[in-house]
């Protein structure tokens, strides 16, 4: 049965400049390219294990989409804020409330935040920690998180 989610595809106005963006600012590995069909792919992870594609495509055919990359919870805690500001990409946390942390999803729980793709697609760094899942909580500070835990 179903094990995971190998493939995402996502639609691109130029592919060259989103090419660019997933190789040099967020560190995909290309794997392949199709300039007859205006494609690419990259591998997520190790090779084989994930894939992400890109389909270029006229700016009226693209629809926003949403997805999250897998990460250790310790470095979107410690770097994945630096990792954005390194790179001038703006971010923001789920509640869009301003503030440069990410926040918990206490349902799971997980620690995220959020950036755009140059297309405009959401994309968001995602670790599950270890903790309790506390769905009554919703989506909360790190720091909520800790002191919900100790008790």
């Amino acid at each position: 049965m179903i094990k995971g989610l190998f493939e995402t595809h996502i639609a691109v106005e130029n592919l060259e400049k989103s090419i660019d963006f997933y190789t040099n600012v967020l560190g995909l590995e290309k794997c392949k390219t199709m300039d007859t069909r205006r494609l690419a792919f990259f591998w997520i992870g190790e090779p084989k294990e994930y894939m992400l594609g890109l389909w270029e495509k006229p700016k009226k055919e693209i629809q926003m989409q949403h997805f999250a990359f897998k990460c250790d919870a310790e470095w979107i805690l410690k770097e994945s804020i630096n990792h954005l500001k390194e790179r001038n990409l703006p971010f923001r946390n789920f509640l869009n409330d301003g503030s440069e942390r990410p926040m918990v999803f206490a349902w799971m729980p997980a620690i995220s935040i959020y950036f755009d793709d140059p297309d405009g697609h959401s994309l968001e760094f995602i670790g599950i920690l270890k903790g309790t899942p506390r769905p009554e909580k919703g989506i909360i500070s790190y720091d909520k998180y800790l002191e919900l835990e100790r008790q």
